[in-house]
């Protein structure tokens, strides 16, 4: 059975909204949820940025049955890998052991706000590398002294330990990063349904491990609502991640969109309150082979209708379908 979770999306929603909406999406029967790791928002028009670990942690004592996850987190330039390790350890231990630690190598919109620079694609690659195996030495027990070639790390270990460390989750977009994630990460993640990223995760290791989605949709009774809505905050959406990852702040994104027109966004993004057009979208990451897809809804002040529409309406379809 394919799972279907919902984003916290920490780019449209402040701490306290996020937390009430993931509550609700636990009540009305998603399977899992994600939450994104963000510095700014996208866009201007998003107009939000909390910290995306203290709404985990808050999430976690208000939720009980609902699975967690940072989707995805970014551990070389705004955190050393040592410090999202001890984080991920202390999630797992709130949540009682519903929580996953997804991993990525980053955006500049995030990492550059602790003036570090931020490197070619090469090397932000190798330094995720060591990033990950720093991160799961610490996870595994191990007291960890690393000089490498990014990353040092002094006699460190964690002190609160779950008794099974939160699984991994890598973010992929080519054949170097499923490399890496078929070796060391226990899932993988994607955000566009393309059935060769799942293929070579499991030619490098992954065969039979869990694979999760992303999807932005945009519900609304109004279509021509939903539309505007999803191209004033998701216009950006379409300009693939080669573009996305460089872009360092959100007038950068408004920049790079303004030729972006509302038919685009709704070219990509379903809009209104055709289930089926909802469902056949999402098929199309089950068509894919991920095995659990996550639904981003569009619009911070439209969460509680979406999640009333999703308990009623679009999870019973989905599983009828899926």
């Amino acid at each position: 059975m394919v799972q279907i979770g919902y984003t916290m999306m920490t780019e449209q929603a402040g701490p306290r909204q996020l937390v009430r909406d993931v509550v609700k999406a636990e009540e009305v029967g998603f399977d899992f949820s994600v939450t994104s790791d963000h510095y700014a928002p996208w866009l201007v028009e998003q107009g939000h940025a909390p910290y995306a670990w203290s709404v985990l942690g808050a999430a976690a004592q208000a939720t009980s049955r609902i699975p967690l996850m940072s989707y995805v987190t970014c551990p070389t330039t705004r955190y050393h890998p040592a410090v999202v390790a001890q984080k991920a350890a202390t999630l797992q231990l709130l949540s009682e052991g519903r929580f996953r630690l997804g991993l990525g190598s980053g955006e500049k919109l995030n990492e550059h706000v602790v003036g570090g620079g931020w490197p070619g694609i090469a090397e932000r690659q190798d330094k995720f590398d060591e990033a990950v195996r720093i991160i799961r030495s610490l996870l595994d027990g191990d007291t960890l002294t690393h000089h490498g070639e990014y990353f040092d790390v002094d006699a460190a270990k964690l002190w609160d330990l779950p008794d099974e460390p939160p699984p991994i989750g890598i973010a992929v977009s080519g054949e170097a990063s499923c490399e890496l994630a078929g070796e060391l990460a226990d899932l993988v993640i994607a955000t566009e349904p393309k059935s060769g990223l799942i293929d070579a995760f499991e030619r490098h290791g992954g065969e039979g491990k869990p694979r999760v989605g992303q999807l932005p949709i945009c519900w609304d009774p109004d279509r021509e609502a939903a539309v505007r809505r999803a191209h004033a905050q998701f216009r950006w959406f379409g300009s693939g991640w080669k573009v996305n990852s460089e872009l360092p702040t959100p007038a950068a994104f408004a920049g790079a969109t303004q030729f972006v027109r509302e038919e685009d966004v709704a070219a990509s993004i379903p809009c209104g309150d055709d289930v089926g057009e909802f469902v056949d979208a999402i098929g199309t990451y089950q068509e894919a082979g991920f095995t659990e897809i996550a639904v981003v809804q569009v619009g911070g002040d439209s969460q509680s209708g979406f999640l009333d529409w999703a308990g009623s309406t679009l999870l019973p379809a989905l599983r009828d379908r899926l």
